[in-house]
């Protein structure tokens, strides 16, 4: 077996379990405490980020970002969802480099069977929105409307094998979480009126638009990079002096 495939099986499950201790944890905290758990998570990341490639610190940086960026808008201006104390704890955003990392273990360790991957991530994603709109308890009018483009992320992407993993941790640690009762979505998306889910199916297509976002500026960057690098090498001749 490969060595990624080995890291993966050791390395995907380790952080899954991590983050569900995580969240389990806030449950009992206070702000203090909250805040505790906010140092431990920033230092697991940069722990495993310590030992990754640049242009893997790259991605996690860049996933960090633009989600926390959906976190300050869709929680704290916004209002779609709301966390167990009213606040941003500090320890979402390396959650989600975790989140990211998990993904691409699982991905790495089952790079055999990525169609199979990919199906499991889709037809979950599909039934849950289906679901959503006709049986749950709540009406999930704006999941559904996510999982289109989850779906097409899984169908086009050539990185369809993370996202796939991606939407199945994010959908685990959601369901997770909201049972808990660490943060709430609201019924109804506020100013629009639209029907929401407690957690909405399609939550997932915003954390892979994370990553869409974070493996593509990560990929212009390194390339940037590489092309300065290249214009700064002296020029060398072929022909004797």
């Amino acid at each position: 077996m490969a060595r990624a495939a080995v890291q993966g099986l050791a390395q995907g499950p380790a952080l899954a379990a991590y983050l569900a201790a995580l969240l389990a944890a806030d449950h009992f905290a206070d702000f203090h405490e909250q805040l505790a758990l906010g140092a431990l998570t920033w230092c697991v990341l940069l722990a495993l980020l310590a030992r990754a490639s640049f242009e893997r610190r790259l991605q996690v940086a860049g996933v960090v970002c633009f989600a926390t960026l959906g976190e300050v808008t869709g929680s704290i201006l916004w209002g779609v969802y709301r966390y167990r104390l009213h606040n941003l704890p500090v320890f979402v955003p390396p959650a989600h480099g975790l989140v990211y990392l998990a993904g691409v273990s699982f991905a790495a360790s089952l790079r055999r069977h990525v169609r199979p991957l990919v199906a499991l991530a889709a037809t979950a994603a599909a039934a849950w929105g289906v679901l959503g709109l006709t049986v749950l308890p709540r009406r999930d009018v704006a999941g559904a409307v996510g999982v289109p483009l989850l779906l097409a992320f899984l169908w086009r992407s050539r990185n369809r094998a993370v996202y796939a993993s991606v939407f199945l941790v994010v959908a685990a640690l959601e369901l997770y979480g909201t049972a808990l009762g660490t943060w709430r979505w609201a019924h109804a998306l506020p100013g629009l009126g639209i029907p929401d889910g407690n957690p909405p199916s399609g939550v997932a297509s915003g954390y892979v638009w994370f990553d869409v976002m974070a493996l593509l500026t990560s990929s212009l960057a390194v390339r940037a990079l590489r092309t300065r690098s290249a214009a700064g090498r002296p020029l060398t001749s072929s022909t004797p002096a």
